[in-house]
């Protein structure tokens, strides 16, 4: 059976963030992860790798798409894998799109991996299969395995299991199963455990969110000390706390009191999810100082808080930015902030 995988230029070995705008390309073979899967794949071996720059899908989808897919077509594969590309989210997005793109387009299985935060996840957990992942390639080995097994699964037209057993992310679809007892006495059983503060697992799961009341609009902008906060990760230049390109666990906070704009050469963008070129020549792109001071000397915001307050939004886990957002906040409400303006990329 043949496989055709898809990568990224990273991950293929061609290079990094200055191979990210590379249009698609074909490689002969496997290449870079795709030599692990043809070690662990029983049932066929990858033939062909595509390769295309995460910038260059993401600012050009549906010409990226269609050229992909022209490529893909000359190989008449079996099936389709894609990455996995772990929190990684514009590559996370390009191989959630192609898998469906091929489904559709050509009629034939997909298979990728993501971590469960990637933004790819919630735009196509319900059509794919997506293998759940680690956050990063540290992981590759044994995510590599879950996903060859899927994949051998799909070339042998067998049925996939439930996502529990096969490692993969819910599609949130509920399917009918048999069980030797009936409902009645599965229900009584989970009521007892419960009742013993022993753990239980929900047959129908219900999905938990969390609920955030959104805070009182400012009534009157003019009266109003508005903070500027970023998660694109806008530091002075050389990064002198360090803060970290990707997984950030803690932000920071730079005078910016005496400064009517962010320029180049004084402040520098360390974000590794995006290319930070047009950040580093104007920060103020992500982090817009410029437009607020002069909000401000027209008198259409009473103030600036005088502090730029800076993290990196790139893999940071829901748990880090949940707390972070909490600590910032209150710092916040002390200095007698009204409002803050939360930029990203």
């Amino acid at each position: 059976m043949k496989v055709l995988h898809y990568l990224n230029p990273f991950f293929s070995q061609l290079g990094g963030e200055e191979k990210t705008n590379m249009a698609p390309m074909r490689i002969e073979g496997a290449v870079g992860p795709g030599r692990l899967f043809n070690s662990l794949l029983k049932e066929g071996q990858i033939v062909a790798t595509v390769v295309c720059g995460d910038n260059y899908y993401a600012e050009n989808m549906d010409k990226a798409r269609e050229e992909v897919l022209t490529l893909i077509r000359k190989e008449s594969p079996d099936i389709f894998i894609a990455g996995p590309a772990f929190n990684a989210g514009r590559y996370g997005i390009a191989c959630g799109d192609l898998s469906h793109a091929v489904m559709r387009e050509l009629g034939i299985p997909a298979v990728t991996g993501l971590y469960m935060e990637n933004p790819a996840v919630d735009l196509y957990r319900r059509e794919l299969y997506i293998v759940s992942t680690g956050r990063s390639a540290a992981g590759m080995r044994k995510d590599a395995v879950k996903m060859a097994a899927v994949t051998d699964k799909l070339l042998r037209g067998e049925e996939v299991g439930l996502p529990e057993e096969e490692g993969l992310i819910p599609m949130g679809k509920r399917v009918n199963i048999f069980c030797k007892e009936k409902a009645a006495a599965r229900a009584v059983s989970m009521l007892i455990a419960k009742l013993k503060g022993e753990e239980i697992k929900s047959e129908t799961p219900i999905p938990v969110y969390d609920i955030i009341t959104p805070a009182p609009p400012v009534k009157d902008l003019s009266s109003a000390t508005i903070a500027l906060l970023t998660t694109g990760g806008i530091v002075p230049e050389g990064n002198p706390d360090h803060l970290p390109a990707a997984t950030a666990k803690f932000y920071k906070k730079y005078s910016i009191e005496k400064l009517s704009r962010l320029e180049s050469g004084q402040f520098e963008s360390v974000h590794a999810g995006y290319d930070p070129v047009y950040a580093n020549i104007n920060p103020n792109r992500v982090a817009p100082l410029d437009i607020l001071r002069i909000k401000e000397q027209k008198g259409e915001i009473k103030k600036l808080y005088p502090y730029l307050v800076t993290t990196t939004g790139n893999s940071t886990s829901v748990a880090d930015a949940t707390r972070m957002g909490k600590e910032i906040a209150k710092e916040l409400l002390a200095a007698g902030v009204d409002a803050a303006i939360m930029t990203s990329t």
